[in-house]
């Protein structure tokens, strides 16, 4: 049965009419001037809207045009546009672009995506979101959410923004194409949520298929609910290349978390590899951070950020093989110890499996350890599922890596020694994964694999009062795993 789109941007449209506009939208009521419109989406990129709001507000009371722009001096950007996601790259594109301007198009704004790209700071998502809000010409523009919501409704079936604009170009009538963006940021910001969309609210939900979604849990009032002051909000994630996961949003995604606790594995690099902006946008999140790369580089690693401060932090668990390759970072709080850990691979052939059974013996024997002081959350990828349930295809991979006899015979062995496997405390049914591989659209088929995973010793388990996968959010071919914890 096709999509009905037509019926459904008609009910968005009086969904999203009460609902706060995006701010490049906002200034595009106020004035017609493609020159602000510009300045205000380079200057929205990565950054709440109230953030580029106030933002813009500064820099136009200094700058309406480009000529008053280029008197400004970068240290002079950066004062008046800080706190913006990544402001000092910002600046450096703001100051180089009245030159740009002027060199090539008479010190105008362009309205075609070829011209808009040449530009500073200007990738295709901002040259479509000036086309259409500036000029009002056909263009699409693509981000998280409408990349996210779009698949979610099964219009279109693409792994990145890029593929979803192209395939949008092909599929979505063109009257559509100006609304779209501003329509399903809205609609995303406030309904179709990356995290617990409020479906149960959605107008849309009897024509929504729900692909991929993991919608927000109704309770009854017996049960306690989490909120921002019931408990801590832990978020576990494998990025898979933390550097590739920032070209898909993951800095979107920490702001959308608004976690307590977000823990990384196989981040695949060294702090010292990021860009400075990257840990000075982290900081302003409310992060700090914590980096447990392996010597190897481009390899494994774990990384925590935190929004509150730990007593100790411990890299590794005192064995060197296992040490070198970033795995086990553990943060200690008041009452509960934080372990994240990025399990190993055992490989094609099971070639690796002696190390992962040495893993899995001493990682054990650290939890074991801890738990006799208060309480232990593991959480990670610990690169098992652990019975039929948690994969889509059990039978064909019997004793393939993370379906082996052994693995799963270590899982029994942990749950054995009095740890709760906490997503299964609350979610007994199949089709749950955490993991696709990139082949064959399997996410798309929701071809899966359960490998990641929070884990508390089972004197506790009590202190769990919400577990969830979050199937919806791209960005690795993981997808993150949270508890509200109390």
């Amino acid at each position: 049965m096709a999509f009905p789109l037509d019926t459904v941007i008609a009910l968005l449209e009086e969904e999203v009419s009460g609902l706060q506009v995006p701010v490049v939208d906002l200034i595009a009521t106020q004035t017609k001037d493609p020159f602000k419109v510009l300045v205000a989406t380079i200057l929205s990129a990565r950054t709440k809207d109230e953030v580029t709001a106030a933002a813009a507000r500064r820099l136009f009371a200094r700058a309406l045009t480009p000529e008053e722009l280029a008197t400004l001096s970068v240290a002079e950007l950066e004062e008046l546009i800080y706190p913006v996601g990544f402001f000092r790259n910002k600046a450096k594109y703001l100051h180089q672009l009245p030159k740009a301007l002027v060199t090539h198009f008479q010190g105008k704004v362009p309205s075609t995506i070829e011209e808009l790209v040449t530009l500073p700071g200007v990738g295709r998502k901002t040259a479509n979101l000036v086309r259409a809000v500036a000029f009002s010409l056909p263009a699409i523009c693509v981000d998280t959410h409408v990349h996210r919501i779009m698949n979610i409704w099964g219009y279109v079936q693409t792994t990145t923004p890029l593929q979803t604009e192209m395939a949008l170009r092909e599929k979505l009538p063109q009257q559509y194409w100006l609304r779209i963006n501003s329509l399903l940021v809205a609609f995303g910001q406030a309904v179709c949520r990356p995290i617990a969309p409020h479906c149960d609210v959605c107008r849309i939900k009897p024509f929504c298929p729900q692909l991929g979604v993991i919608p927000r849990k109704q309770r009854k009032e017996s049960y306690p609910m989490p909120s921002a002051q019931h408990g801590q909000y832990f978020v576990s994630w494998n990025v898979n290349g933390l550097r590739a996961a920032l070209g898909k949003g993951f800095l979107e995604m920490t702001d959308t978390f608004d976690a307590d606790i977000v823990a990384l594995q196989e981040i695949k690099v060294h702090s010292s590899q990021l860009p400075l902006e990257v840990l000075e946008t982290l900081t302003r999140q409310g992060y700090q951070q914590f980096w447990h790369p392996a010597e190897k580089k481009g390899y494994a690693g774990t990384a925590v950020l935190s929004k509150t401060t730990p007593l100790q932090v411990h890299y590794g668990i005192g064995v060197s093989d296992i040490d070198r390759e970033g795995r086990v970072l553990t943060l200690e709080f008041s009452d509960y110890y934080l372990i994240n850990a990025y399990f190993p691979n055992a490989q094609p052939g099971l070639k690796r499996m002696d190390f992962k059974q040495a893993f899995n013996q001493a990682i054990l024997a650290y939890l074991n350890g801890l738990r006799q002081e208060k309480t232990v959350v593991l959480c990670g990828d610990l690169n098992v599922a652990h019975k039929e349930i948690d994969l889509a295809r059990p039978k064909e991979n019997r004793m393939n890596p993370g379906f082996s006899d052994e693995e799963r015979a270590w899982m029994d062995t942990l749950l054995e020694a009095g740890y709760v496997d906490t997503f299964r405390k609350f979610c007994t049914d199949p089709g749950q994964y955490t993991w696709w591989s990139y082949r064959s659209a399997a996410r798309e088929r929701n071809i899966g694999w359960r490998i990641d995973y929070f884990v508390v010793d089972e004197t506790s388990s009590s202190r769990v009062v919400d577990a969830a996968i979050h199937s919806n959010i791209f960005g690795s071919d993981h997808c993150p795993v949270s508890i509200r914890f109390v």
